[in-house]
């Protein structure tokens, strides 16, 4: 008996801290509903705002004439004005539903307002939308053939498998309308990461003699010989195509999704690494050699390039300006063809 009348004496010392702990929290619970009233209202301005510069844009456009401007405006300005009184008259009911019952278990939402006993959680608030975004990114991924023209030299001839030489592109690019009420000119920019193999035929590989690197025939058969150049470069287009043009109320934006699009443009960047991989048999055992050195090759890198797209797939080429080797009395130049796909 003495033990529960002791427990019974610490549950009441422990009573009055918790009911006013309860207390503090619902009057911080109501504060913050107040804070909410306050940035219903400016959320509401700032969205009539945008709807009458919408308005204004296609009063200035000539899509509509002064006196409809006027009554969208009336007809904006009384929508927003009635969101504010609907909005405030929920909040005001939360308010009162909160203290009415305290304590309660279940949680309950209104415009991502949550209540549970007796606390307050307010959603994210709605992220402004931006009337006009001119600056959209993308990645940008490209695969396909590679090899080199040679001076006095035809493909056919190359020292380099057509089908065994490939290249692979991975970036990321910005495209920004250049006109401010036209889509059919974009200017498209970003950086790439470029690895341009070249596979070598013959049983040859590459090797340094001086500030020259020729072709030389190996002593064993080589069952892979591999060259590849690794760029950092950040190529310029400009895009031409069609595009078509969504409107919202307060906001609207230019597609080229399944569009015809036209890029023209080039790069210019650095070296990364340069690579040789050779495979072969020797004494029954397969070895794998790997040669990082420069090889003679230019570090700076430069070029032209373009694509012809339909939606997100483009037939893509590039062209290296700068030859391969520095020295060589033979210029090689890397050249590309593939796909495309900036993915938007």
């Amino acid at each position: 008996m003495r033990t529960l009348i002791l427990l019974f004496i610490i549950g009441l010392s422990f009573l009055p801290n918790t009911i006013n702990a309860q207390t503090e929290e619902q009057v911080e619970s109501v504060k913050q509903f107040q804070v909410k009233k306050e940035e219903i209202v400016n959320q509401e301005k700032e969205a009539l705002k945008l709807e009458v510069l919408a308005i204004n844009k296609r009063l200035t456009a000539n899509e509509i004439t002064a006196e409809q401007a006027s009554d969208l405006k009336k007809e904006a300005a009384k929508k927003h004005a009635r969101n504010i009184e609907d909005k405030l008259t929920i909040i005001e009911s939360q308010i009162d539903l909160l203290e009415r019952n305290a304590g309660d278990e279940d949680d309950e939402s209104v415009f991502g307002i949550f209540i549970g006993k007796n606390k307050l959680r307010i959603g994210q608030a709605e992220r402004e939308v931006v009337y006009d975004r001119r600056t959209t990114s993308d990645i940008v991924l490209a695969i396909g053939l590679n090899n080199a023209i040679i001076d006095g030299q035809g493909l056919n001839d190359s020292p380099y498998k057509i089908g065994g030489s490939r290249f692979f592109e991975l970036g990321y690019a910005w495209k920004t309308r250049v006109f401010e009420n036209s889509n059919f000119l974009r200017l498209k920019y970003g950086f790439s990461f470029q690895f341009n193999g070249l596979k070598i035929d013959d049983n040859q590989y590459l090797v340094e003699q001086g500030d020259q690197t020729v072709l030389e025939t190996y002593p064993l058969n080589l069952d892979k010989s591999k060259f590849r150049m690794d760029n950092l470069v950040f190529p310029v287009h400009f895009e031409i195509g069609s595009s078509t043009k969504n409107e919202g109320d307060n906001y609207f934006r230019y597609s080229t999704k399944n569009k015809f699009k036209l890029g023209l443009g080039g790069y210019a960047g650095f070296n990364l690494l340069t690579i040789q991989k050779l495979k072969y048999e020797e004494n029954g055992e397969d070895r794998k050699d790997k040669f990082k050195q420069n090889f003679n090759t230019n570090n700076f890198i430069y070029g032209l390039s373009s694509y012809v797209a339909f939606g997100d797939t483009a037939l893509y080429v590039k062209y290296d300006l700068n030859t391969i080797f520095k020295n060589n009395p033979v210029e090689q130049r890397n050249i590309s063809v593939g796909l495309r796909f900036d993915m938007d």
